[in-house]
């Protein structure tokens, strides 16, 4: 049998599961998850293999309409998804019943509708189908075969690994014949300093609340591989004085406990003992500054 390679590029609503499928179909904890929205900022490839098969799935941002200089970075990002895959797979949470009304918001609408002009292969992951009765999931996926006639429809659980291997093989059928893009090693395009970041931006969405955690940004200054530890330097930029109090806390409690999450989910991820020292800037209203996005990599 020939080999067969492409990219697969995942779209949908903030809290659709995108972020839990991608880590279920890689096998690896790859992306952000938490159940406050917006949690993927970024664009990141995936790339699961076997032996005649390579996918690189690609996560990004959830639709949203923009509001501020960050959110429309995100957004293009999702827009560049439709230019480059091989198959779409657009998630859909089950549960929520704005995510299957075709009325909805502008940028949505854009986005699923050029997906849905395109010629390439469309796959429906209805996710979250284990809260539902089957009675419920049978009548959400009609209503979806009526708005997608073109699309594979497939009722998953991210969650629980529900149907994940009979979705990775129907998006392995669609593949082109292509040898693989990547070294078949490779299980992502990101290095070691975006994923610390991201598992210590991880903490901080599951810590506080409001708007303090999408004001936050994580950058790795100083990534050091010794011989018994690994010693890591990393700063948490927020907007304004009072954000950095909260994230501080009392007395450095809120501060502590982050930082001795971050440092436990560091070390399981890297296999080894890691020190962390994690500090708080004022980078003033960087969501909305050129120059600072583009440095942090909102690009």
């Amino acid at each position: 049998m020939e080999h067969k390679a492409g990219y697969v590029n995942i779209f949908g609503k903030p809290n659709a599961g995108k972020s839990t499928l991608l880590n279920a179909l890689i096998g690896e904890k790859l992306s952000t998850t938490n159940q406050k929205a917006q949690t993927t900022r970024h664009r990141i490839l995936g790339i699961y293999n076997d032996a005649l098969h390579q996918i690189i799935f690609s996560d990004s941002p959830g639709i949203i309409e923009p509001k501020y200089k960050l959110q429309e970075r995100m957004m293009h990002q999702v827009t560049e998804q439709l230019e480059d895959a091989d198959v779409y797979l657009l998630v859909i949470d089950a549960t929520n019943k704005q995510s299957v009304n075709p009325e909805d918001s502008s940028q949505y609408q854009a986005i699923i509708g050029k997906i849905c002009q395109s010629d390439i292969p469309l796959v429906i992951a209805l996710n979250k189908i284990d809260s539902l009765s089957q009675e419920k999931v049978y009548e959400t996926g009609e209503k979806l075969r009526s708005l997608y006639p073109k699309a594979h429809i497939l009722g998953i659980s991210a969650l629980h690994h529900f149907q994940i291997d009979e979705l990775r093989q129907l998006i392995q059928s669609l593949l082109p014949i292509h040898p693989p893009y990547y070294d078949k090693d490779d299980v992502s395009d990101r290095d070691l300093r975006f994923f610390c970041a991201e598992i210590i931006r991880e903490k901080i969405m599951g810590n506080y609340d409001e708007e303090v955690p999408y004001s936050s940004h994580v950058v790795i200054n100083s990534f050091k591989e010794e011989e018994k530890l690994i010693r890591i330097h990393a700063e948490i930029y927020v907007e304004r004085e009072s954000q950095k109090a909260i994230i501080i806390g009392k007395m450095g409690k809120a501060l502590k406990k982050t930082a001795t999450e971050s440092r436990i989910a560091l070390e399981e991820f890297l296999k080894a003992k890691v020190f962390l020292e994690l500090f708080v800037k004022v980078k003033k209203d960087w969501r909305s500054n050129e120059n600072l996005l583009n440095n942090m990599g909102y690009c």
